[in-house]
């Protein structure tokens, strides 16, 4: 890093400002170590810092949060919350302890809603924030970019729709302007207690759209699904890796006796989920998004009502032409072939690693024609 070591009152600022200069998604503060900051996906330790001291960890949560942040802190030993600074914008703070100490992981957010050739993002995305009603999922493992990919579709209703967002977040990580649309953020721990909570009054706020950071527990999926079912569009996130474990996943939430219902709503519901992955560009100097998109066709809501999710794949690899379904694998290709990604980082980040192996066979890059 070309920074000079920060005076130690200022390491917070000159922290984050290291991580604009650099295009760091993330920056840890862990003591006896130097700032750590993701760049491209790989973490970098800032050599020329000297190691964060424990004391200066206990200041800094001192200074950072509120008396009842605090209080909530030392209670539970963990917190995320977001944090708006007025030189580098908003950033998510997530603090937690280690062998005492309140370490923290600070994320980085945007600070403009980039474009979707930007953000490389699927035409679906475009095309799905036009219903108006049902449950689109965005998935993926932790830090692939769903948080993004969520408030571009939010941006892209705000700016063509006149109707009521309602967001549920943990934290807020941007904060929407109203455009044609009216948007409400609420954040959890700070305006309501929980997800499932809020869920069970978000209605008698006449939403039109209902955006939920994180689909986590049983309560806040069962809520989404009727939310969906009566007439409101659901936007929402899960951690799973791919279209066909997504469906899995919502269905084996809930007891044996009651998944019959909730294949019947998820069937009835669904409109499409998106799956993506941030993967290595050749450089490795950043990344870019690969992703496996499911479209809800009348063969897809087949498929789910007859608890065949494991067909889910077969029919996204055959209708690609149809309906902007495409898998994984076909996406890690397009990015292989168009010279952003190595051929490792394609096999490495399949699903199915020998498919992946027969589609890229006597392929050749753009960069080497």
């Amino acid at each position: 890093m070309k920074t000079e070591p920060p005076k130690r009152p200022r390491l917070f600022a000159q922290v984050l400002a290291a991580a604009r200069e650099y295009d760091a998604s993330d920056i840890h503060l862990i003591a006896g170590l130097p700032p750590a900051f993701r760049v491209g996906g790989e973490i970098i330790t800032a050599l020329n810092y000297d190691a964060i001291q424990r004391e200066e960890l206990f200041m800094l949560a001192e200074t950072l949060l509120s008396p009842a942040q605090r209080l909530r802190l030392e209670k539970e030993r963990e917190l995320s919350i977001s944090h708006y600074d007025q030189t580098f914008g908003r950033i998510r703070l997530s603090l937690y302890h280690r062998i005492g100490v309140p370490e923290m992981s600070i994320r980085m957010c945007n600070l403009e809603i980039k474009t979707a050739d930007q953000l490389m993002i699927p035409k679906a995305a475009a095309e799905l924030t036009k219903l108006t009603s049902g449950l689109i999922l965005v998935t993926g493992p932790t830090g692939m970019g769903k948080t993004t990919t969520l408030n571009y579709m939010i941006d892209s209703i705000n700016s063509s729709r006149r109707c009521k967002i309602v967001t549920i977040e943990d934290p807020v990580e941007f904060e929407h302007p109203h455009r044609k649309s009216i948007i409400t953020q609420i954040e959890v721990g700070t305006d309501t207690l929980t997800f499932a909570h809020c869920l069970r009054h978000v209605l008698r706020l006449d939403p039109d759209v209902i955006c939920i950071g994180e689909m986590r527990d049983l309560d806040t999926i069962e809520t989404a699904l009727t939310a969906a079912e009566t007439g409101h569009l659901v936007i929402a996130t899960l951690h799973t890796p791919n279209t066909s474990s997504t469906v899995e996943r919502i269905v084996s939430a809930f007891e044996g006796s009651r998944q019959p219902q909730i294949i019947y709503q998820l069937a009835s519901s669904l409109q499409g989920v998106i799956a993506q992955r941030l993967v290595p560009t050749i450089d490795r100097s950043s990344r870019v998004l690969a992703s496996e998109v499911l479209i809800a066709t009348d063969a897809v809501r087949n498929i789910i009502r007859e608890n065949r999710a494991h067909q889910i794949y077969n029919v996204i690899s055959t209708s690609k032409h149809d309906s902007h379904m495409h898998t994984m694998e076909s996406s890690l290709m397009d990015l292989y072939l168009g010279g952003k990604i190595s051929y490792e980082t394609a096999l490495l980040n399949a699903s199915n690693t020998d498919y992946m192996k027969h589609l890229l066979h006597g392929q050749t890059r753009k960069t080497e024609t």
